[in-house]
């Protein structure tokens, strides 16, 4: 099972939930150029809901997002991993962690037509370089 992990820096912001908030917050992105390696929106309360944006090029996006003036919270750290999409290609990645002792609090997936998959892991800040050695990163 071919795969590979990298670590990640994400940045959140929260926006009222109505239609459109992704929309224009996407949009500003590509205007300012930002490739995004990931997007979550997850519900917070009854009318919140946190966009997290996982930019390729971090100190571009921290200069656009502040000469936009963009409310964001981080940078946060998680894993993005990718590979070839197999029966049980996630179970390795999560032996690891649990071999280490380290507990994945969130997690997001998605496998496409192609064969392949994508697959962002969230671990507690304190666990964060117990994971980095379990995964064998550096």
């Amino acid at each position: 099972m071919a795969y590979t992990i990298q670590k990640v820096d994400y940045y959140y912001t929260t926006v009222k939930d109505q239609p459109g908030e992704a929309f224009k917050l996407l949009t500003m992105i590509e205007e300012m150029g930002i490739n995004l390696l990931a997007f979550t929106a997850v519900p917070v309360g009854p009318n919140s809901t946190q966009l997290a944006l996982f930019p390729e090029d971090v100190l571009q996006f921290k200069h656009e997002a502040q000469n936009a003036q963009m409310a964001l919270d981080g940078p946060h750290k998680a894993f993005l991993v990718q590979g070839d999409d197999e029966l049980g290609a996630l179970a390795p990645i999560h032996s690891k962690l649990y071999d280490a002792n380290v507990n994945v609090f969130a997690s997001s997936g998605v496998a496409d037509s192609c064969g392949c998959y994508g697959y962002i892991i969230y671990v507690k800040p304190e666990d964060f370089e117990r994971a980095v050695a379990a995964l064998d990163l550096k």
